[in-house]
């Protein structure tokens, strides 16, 4: 989802330490990673200015803050109700409000086109010096592990482990009898198809978060270099590069915002699903 603002923005992205780094004991520390240490960083600064001073007729800072932390909170806990909403909240709204502005970090300009060409095993490779956050498996990867460990927690601790077995393999509706020669197995059957759905869960949300975003920062790339694809003139190539993505700009700010709200509902829905038939009972 970069939004380039020169023609290295069609060369090739990749996610690697800067060359002045890689030697050091910085080398760890990748384009993408940098950029999400930005983003964090915002994200505690426009919260810490909001926040520093708290007032009884809150400010406006204050107020926008409260408005959406309840609106959410409120929103959440309709699902989950009050006892995992407790639980679950700091989580969830940390997922929503880091993946959305991670999302939207890659359309500012610079990043994803300001670098160095490099060659590497015959071929020229472009390094960004600032690469989009979720445009990087690995973090989309992590961002899945530890909400996954936590959903794993929490079901164990308010289902427990026999209940959960129950719950997934365990015949539905109370009935009993000479039925159940037919049922065990078909329950059985049905647990077994939960079991690969809940180890596909991980892959299926990292997965579509960083395909996603990664299909919309080489989409803004092919339309900032449509004049040059259309073999156009130079003045009508830079003239295009400028229009034509405009649309998509506001498009990829759009889907940005989607993203994240579908990688949290999401995780609504699994915690839902695993704990809040404990509350019910």
């Amino acid at each position: 989802m970069a939004f380039p603002i020169s023609l290295i923005a069609s060369a090739e992205l990749s996610a690697e330490s800067p060359v002045f780094l890689k030697d050091s004991f910085l080398g760890w520390l990748t384009n993408s990673i940098l950029v999400t240490a930005i983003v964090v960083g915002v994200i505690v600064w426009v919260v810490r200015a909001c926040t520093r001073n708290m007032q009884v007729i809150p400010g406006h800072g204050q107020n926008f803050l409260e408005a959406i932390v309840e609106g959410f909170y409120g929103a959440v806990e309709g699902i989950l109700g009050h006892k995992m909403t407790v639980k679950a909240f700091p989580l969830l709204a940390s997922l929503f409000l880091f993946i959305c502005m991670a999302d939207w970090s890659g359309l500012f300009p610079g990043v994803g086109s300001i670098g160095w060409f490099h060659t590497h095993d015959g071929e020229t490779e472009f390094t960004p010096l600032l690469r989009g956050t979720t445009a990087d498996l690995n973090m989309t990867l992590a961002l899945t592990a530890v909400s996954m460990t936590l959903w794993f927690y929490w079901t164990m601790r308010v289902t427990g482990p026999v209940a959960f077995m129950k719950e997934l393999f365990g015949v539905k509706g109370g009935m009993s009898g000479p039925i159940l020669l037919f049922l065990v197995p078909l329950f059985l059957f049905i647990g077994l198809l939960e079991v690969i759905s809940i180890l596909v869960r991980p892959i299926s949300l990292s997965f579509r978060l960083y395909g996603n975003v990664s299909a919309g920062e080489n989409l803004m790339s092919t339309m900032i270099n449509i004049g040059s694809l259309l073999h156009a003139p130079q003045w009508l190539s830079s003239l295009l590069g400028v229009i034509v993505p405009i649309p998509f700009y506001f498009l990829e700010i759009l889907v940005g915002f989607l993203q994240a709200m579908i990688f949290t509902v999401l995780m609504i829905v699994y915690i839902q699903l695993s704990t809040v038939h404990e509350e019910q009972h």
